[in-house]
């Protein structure tokens, strides 16, 4: 699979593009500001962006109205495609996110329920009790994402929406040659469409993509032969930044040998789960890091670990904002990309991903912990690499059994020497690959 040897970037387009946060109506061919970053994102070594909602909407995205229209704040159907075309000329592959759990007030079957009620041939589409009433005084009473009520839910038994939805899909696979989707609050969703819609796509594309979003539990709910090939790695999100704040590395990497170990019972072994240090829903990284001296060294491990690696627009070269902000500020939009040392370490890792079938594919296990520096070993065929990460600011000397004695950091390009041991300097990670 395509997407197991790439590294992800993530754009939230209507932060991105600097879209109104109501839909006004008016067309704006902002989607286009894409094509201006493509240089930005082969400079870093993008294989795929993921975006975030780019359907016709009532605010934020997930609110969606139309899901054969490009949100007119963005642009047209045809903007899209050039958007499209241009990244698959560069060879990125463009992932989209599915919105199928709810729809917004604005979408078409709603409104068509709420002039006609009982009368109306969507009211099955939904789960509606026409004897209640609802925030909004409607004269109904309907299920909310959550008990949120701009989010209406969708039937997923219905067959009407489910070929609707699939319908969609198609739509985009045919017009915008998209190669996978994001599944939005997957953890929602009936695991019988999850089949459906797995079933459906690759019939229309062989090696298309699905990751389903979850934020706890288990991640296969939505993850296996018949689901998604990928799920959102929550659990390691929280233990990236967490051990890093703490100086405590037992907490990632239990969660790693937890998931990914090498006994036959760890949760996740051989699956590729979606890895981030921020997203769209969360503090910036930047923010969230007690000591920006990590920065570096929490991308390494990242992009370290079994998973596959996403990078939130802006946070490359350590934009900040506080989920406390407010979701604007999380989505913010930058006139033009920036470049910092911070960016070039990320690029380095970008290329270090594509490079490495260990870091594709390789097994994961602990060959140094302690509370401030680890080794973790990734190992597949004949490829081999050891991440080592050193939160301290002091250096600090390792004696282990390398199984070798030279190896070159992928990050630096710099030799290691370490027959005599490893000396790890402060601040530092490296992502050896002996020789």
């Amino acid at each position: 699979m395509w997407a197991y040897e790439k590294g992800f970037y993530q754009i939230y387009p209507l932060g991105f593009c600097g879209a109104p946060f109501e839909n006004d109506g008016k067309l704006e061919h902002r989607i286009l500001k894409v094509i201006d970053w493509i240089p930005h994102l082969k400079k870093l070594g993008v294989g795929a962006v993921l975006f975030n909602p780019i359907f016709e909407s009532d605010t934020h995205g997930y609110n969606t109205r139309d899901y054969k229209k490009i949100d007119v704040r963005l642009g047209t159907n045809d903007d899209f495609k050039k958007v499209s075309k241009a990244l698959h000329k560069e060879g990125i592959k463009v992932v989209l996110d599915g919105v199928f759990n709810h729809v917004g007030r604005g979408f078409f079957g709603f409104e068509d329920v709420l002039q006609k009620k009982w009368d109306s041939s969507y009211k099955d589409w939904f789960h509606i009790n026409f004897d209640g009433n609802d925030a909004y005084n409607d004269g109904l009473w309907y299920e909310g994402w959550e008990g949120n009520y701009d989010l209406v839910k969708l039937n997923l038994w219905n067959e009407d929406v489910v070929n609707y939805l699939l319908d969609a899909v198609t739509s985009w696979i045919k017009d915008y040659d998209i190669d996978g989707l994001r599944l939005d609050v997957a953890y929602c969703l009936e695991q019988n469409f999850i089949k459906r819609l797995r079933n459906h796509v690759l019939s229309q594309k062989e090696d298309f993509y699905l990751v389903g979003e979850m934020i706890g539990g288990d991640y296969h709910k939505v993850m296996g032969p018949e689901l998604c090939h990928s799920a959102t790695n929550y659990e390691c999100y929280k233990g990236l930044y967490s051990s890093f704040n703490s100086l405590n590395m037992f907490e990632i990497v239990h969660s790693l040998l937890r998931q990914f170990g090498p006994e036959n019972w760890c949760l996740y072994r051989g699956e590729h789960l979606l890895s981030f240090v921020d997203n769209h829903d969360v503090s910036r990284i930047a923010s969230t890091l007690t000591n920006e001296k990590h920065l570096p060294l929490i991308y390494a491990m990242m992009f370290g670990m079994p998973g596959i690696p996403t990078v939130y627009y802006g946070s490359e070269w350590g934009a900040k904002a506080h989920k406390s902000e407010g979701d604007p500020a999380l989505r913010a939009s930058f006139d033009k990309p920036q470049w910092n040392e911070l960016t070039d370490v990320i690029a380095k890792l970008y290329k270090a991903k594509g490079e490495s079938k260990a870091l594709q594919y390789g097994d994961m296990k602990q060959l140094v912990l302690q509370n401030k520096y680890c080794i973790i070993e990734r190992e597949f065929e004949d490829d081999r690499v050891m991440i080592a990460v050193n939160a301290d600011e002091n250096s600090v000397h390792i004696d282990c059994n390398f199984r070798a004695g030279r190896a070159r950091d992928m990050i630096s390009g710099e030799e290691i020497d370490f027959g005599g041991g490893l000396e790890l300097p402060g601040y530092t990670a490296y992502i050896l690959r002996p020789f």
